[in-house]
């Protein structure tokens, strides 16, 4: 796992490609909840999700380690974004397969982002075994949708949220494949926070 110090890193990859983003106490939402409720807007990103923390990370941190081929991966959207955004500002090159019938935005997005998007198989299962052949066959590298570099810039949320918001009780965090839920836990563990 990684430390505060390696956290403090993180954070100054992701503050050169945009600033914190913000967390508010909606005082409308308490009321209905019965507690004070902060909501963190990742959605105020470039990419309007938190995973481009995560790409940002570990697109410079393969950068600094000489790692500059170009890579592939696989996604359904915010993942697919957040590589060829970071890829872009480190000068390597970016593949993303999606399956067929993809939201057309997210793709839209990850073209304009200067993605190569190929749209193959029923599933994001079958993109991805697409996406792992493809990378034998052209010499990329597979970045996988989990990896402890993405944990680490996302991480970076968490520690903005719990920064501004104070002692929390509880944290709600949305599971996909769990580099959200990951980053939180290890930051919460990390502050020595007792939140659930």
């Amino acid at each position: 796992m990684f430390s505060l110090a390696d956290v403090e890193t993180a954070e100054r990859i992701v503050y050169a490609a945009m600033p914190p983003t913000p967390q508010y106490a909606w005082p409308l939402l308490a009321p209905e909840m019965g507690c004070e409720v902060w909501v963190k807007h990742e959605n105020h990103t470039p990419v309007g999700a938190f995973k481009i923390r995560g790409g940002l990370v570990h697109m410079h941190m393969r950068r600094q380690r000489g790692q500059t081929r170009a890579v592939i991966t696989a996604t359904r959207g915010n993942h697919g974004q957040s590589i060829p955004f970071a890829a872009r500002r480190n000068g390597i090159a970016a593949t993303v397969v999606v399956p067929l019938g993809n939201s057309p935005e997210k793709n839209a997005a990850m073209r304009a982002l200067g993605a190569e998007l190929i749209e193959t198989g029923k599933d994001f299962d079958e993109a991805r075994q697409t996406a792992i052949s493809l990378a034998g066959e052209r010499g990329l590298d597979m970045v996988a949708s989990f990896h402890p570099e993405l944990v680490l810039g996302v991480s970076t949320y968490a520690r903005e949220l719990f920064r501004e918001a104070g002692e929390l009780d509880a944290v709600y965090v949305p599971i996909g494949l769990g580099s959200g839920i990951c980053g939180v836990i290890r930051m919460r563990d990390l502050l020595g926070s007792g939140l659930r």
